[in-house]
């Protein structure tokens, strides 16, 4: 989903560009990840697992959390040893600790996305070890916030909020129901934006500091249902006496992106949820 965006980014530019997409090529392996990087200039790890919260930390938590580890440490580690120029590490912003604003010098306590949390963190704490023993500063870590976009996973058993939103109503859910009242805040970036932020990291670097990949806007659960609801006929209603989990507002903060690597998201949720439905229906 994102990563698709960062090659047509690189090849607008005259980039030669390998990808190395999953399943063919199997990055648990680190024999696959050295030579995947031999030779190249820049890396952008963009490689990762998605699922939902019921598979990622109840029903296949092995599943999802060893192989990040592997595939993390192995690219990592692979361009260390072939002296790659430049790396971009997408991290997650389940990496951060449960807040309402979330911003690069929170405390770090345990993540909220506790296994695949800790996997995308070991990542970055692999990044500054490399900084502090062997002085390399060209490596640039994101945390990018919920993305969605075209070539998400339409898949109802296994999807977060927005392809969840679109599965049921291809599906002719009459009424499509909503757990809570909507009144929770969230951050929900277009995936065209998120590349764009991971290809200004690689140029300007952040030194292997963090840095937030945020959304155009907050939006709440009820706004974001209502602007599907401006341009898709379908039923919906909300269950207030189902309680919502988590905090009632989750937002990274941008103002270090922004100085950092001139990051500024450019599509609106209507514009970005517009784009994705249209790809599901092409699909």
């Amino acid at each position: 989903m994102i990563g698709r965006k960062v090659i047509d980014i690189l090849r607008g530019r005259s980039a030669f560009v390998y990808n190395a997409s999953l399943p063919e090529n199997n990055l648990t392996y680190f024999d696959t990840c050295k030579e995947l990087t031999y030779e190249m200039d820049y890396v952008f790890h963009v490689a990762g697992l998605k699922g939902s919260p019921k598979m990622t930390h109840r029903e296949k938590v092995a599943d999802y959390f060893v192989p990040l580890l592997q595939m993390n440490t192995n690219i990592l580690e692979a361009c260390r040893l072939n002296k790659v120029k430049g790396v971009v590490y997408v991290s997650s912003i389940g990496a951060y600790a449960s807040a309402e604003i979330l911003k690069e010098d929170n405390p770090e306590d345990e993540p909220m996305d506790k296994f695949p949390g800790w996997a995308k963190r070991m990542g970055e704490y692999q990044i500054q070890a490399y900084k502090m023993q062997y002085g390399l500063d060209s490596y640039s870590i994101v945390r990018p916030t919920n993305t969605y976009g075209e070539g998400d996973r339409l898949d109802p058993k296994n999807a977060m909020i927005i392809p969840l939103l679109m599965a049921k109503i291809m599906r002719g859910d009459n009424p499509v129901k909503l757990y809570g009242d909507g009144s929770d805040v969230r951050d929900f970036a277009y995936s065209g934006d998120i590349a764009r932020g991971i290809v200004l990291a690689m140029e300007y670097g952040t030194k292997g500091r963090v840095v937030n990949l945020g959304g155009y806007e907050p939006c709440s659960i009820r706004k974001l249902v209502e602007t599907l609801h401006e341009f898709i006929d379908f039923n919906y209603g909300f269950d207030a006496n189902i309680k919502s989990t988590g905090y009632p507002i989750r937002v990274l903060d941008k103002t270090l992106a922004r100085e950092l690597i001139h990051y500024e998201p450019q599509v609106n949720l209507r514009e970005g949820l517009e784009r994705t439905w249209k790809s599901y229906q092409q699909s």
